[in-house]
């Protein structure tokens, strides 16, 4: 039997069996007997052996240096953690970017750029209230969204310096797919608002009529209002085409996968957001004009995303207004269209049966409310025309600049007569 040479008080003894000191130093277990306190269980569960510190004032700092040399030891024998970059709220490229690859920190600050860009452009468009859903300025205002975007996804082409000669045939496909049915789209959209601006040559018809409301005159009026009624009331087939356009659009909205081009994969990750915002409002314009909450398509964006949270939030807002607004029975969504209605609607009962206008004025006021709300709507139908034509020019012109690069690629020279080939309808 041996003692350890630690002097303890006389009434404990601190004795270690010489088995216990036949044992290897490096496997021994280390338990210091004395007249002390134990530790707290989560530093036993941390070190997973028993230890206990002495009351001793004679070799407390003694035992405190040797339980810090221990615990170091342990620290050093435990297999170090690898780097792992901090992202607090997960790696943002883990959808897009296998593992493996790599962004070098010029192509991860353009990705960047370009996705709080358009955080911010999608921030802007929220409506300050409801009544600025679906309004014509509002909508003039998602129309120049569109325009900024697919020009700024032209800039990230340019800065990563990505000639269409190295692009993949899948984003070159992915691209020329998109803009056909983005050109569709514009069609349908323009065939609409024309049809709206051919309604206010009828209602042109009843304020003429109804500047003296002779009994003839008035007859006349009601004339255009009920041919006014029924042209607003009728179908735009090209809408219908519109619709099954942006369900494909919705469907395919996922990208496809980029392997050993890290400039391809910055490319695709930000075309899927452009791809995600050019839904968003060719949906809202869908609904609007064909009065319909069925035709809205809610889109989920996963958190990876910086530019996330500001859609979720925009599509949140303006979907759930349109769906509110249809609910509340009214036929008409867009803000100016519905004015016009509203002023027709008190004036009919006026010239239903050819009366002349009422003495209290009432007639007059009917009539001057009309005119104002028909200006408005003209003046915002003519603005947002020209901004969907604007649109289907900016998408005409990068397609049309996309096959002409892809004529004097000898990489691409075979298939580029079959993607010519693909037009709008």
């Amino acid at each position: 039997m041996h003692q350890v040479g630690i002097h303890c008080p006389p009434t404990h003894t601190n004795i270690i069996s010489h088995r216990a000191n036949s044992i290897h130093p490096s496997r021994r277990p280390i338990h210091l007997l004395t007249r002390a306190v134990y530790l707290p269980a989560s530093l036993k569960l941390l070190f997973k052996i028993p230890i206990l510190i002495t009351t001793s004032s004679e070799v407390g700092l003694g035992l405190g240096l040797f339980y810090l040399w221990i615990c170091a030891l342990i620290k050093m024998s435990r297999p170090q953690e690898p780097h792992r970059p901090s992202f607090p709220f997960g790696n943002p490229f883990r959808m897009i970017l296998p593992k493996g690859s790599y962004l070098s920190p010029r192509l991860l600050s353009l990705l960047n750029d370009f996705e709080n860009t358009l955080a911010e452009r999608l921030r802007k468009l929220k409506p300050k209230g409801t009544e600025d859903v679906l309004s014509c300025s509002w909508m003039k205002l998602a129309m120049e969204l569109l325009c900024e975007i697919h020009k700024d996804i032209k800039i990230l082409i340019t800065d990563l310096e990505l000639p269409v000669c190295d692009w993949d045939d899948k984003w070159i496909d992915v691209y020329l797919d998109n803009s056909v049915k983005l050109l569709d789209i514009c069609i349908a959209l323009s065939s609409e608002l024309s049809r709206l601006n051919q309604g206010h040559l009828l209602l042109q018809c009843v304020l003429r009529n109804l500047d003296t409301a002779s009994p003839k005159q008035l007859v006349r009026a009601r004339s255009s209002l009920d041919s006014w009624r029924q042209h607003i009331g009728s179908k735009n087939p090209k809408l219908q085409n519109c619709l099954t356009i942006l369900d494909s659009l919705a469907e395919s909205i996922n990208l496809p996968k980029i392997k050993n081009s890290a400039k391809g994969k910055v490319l695709m990750r930000a075309m899927y957001g452009v791809r995600v915002g050019t839904v968003f409002v060719c949906s809202v314009f869908a609904a609007a004009f064909t009065g319909s909450a069925n035709k809205l398509i809610d889109l989920h964006v996963a958190d990876t995303f910086l530019w996330s949270e500001a859609f979720t939030d925009l599509q949140s807002y303006v979907n759930v207004e349109i769906r509110n607004t249809f609910s509340s029975g009214r036929v008409t969504v867009l803000k100016e269209l519905e004015a016009v209605d509203t002023s027709i609607n008190k004036l009919y009962p006026m010239v239903q049966d050819g009366v002349g206008p009422a003495e209290d004025g009432t007639f007059q006021n009917s009539v001057s409310d009309l005119g104002k709300s028909v200006e408005k709507l003209s003046e915002g139908l003519d603005l947002l025309t020209k901004d969907v034509d604007g649109f289907f020019q900016m998408v005409l012109t990068g397609r049309d600049a996309l096959l002409c690069n892809l004529r004097v690629s000898p990489m691409h020279e075979d298939n580029t007569q079959a993607r010519i080939l693909r037009s709008p309808r």
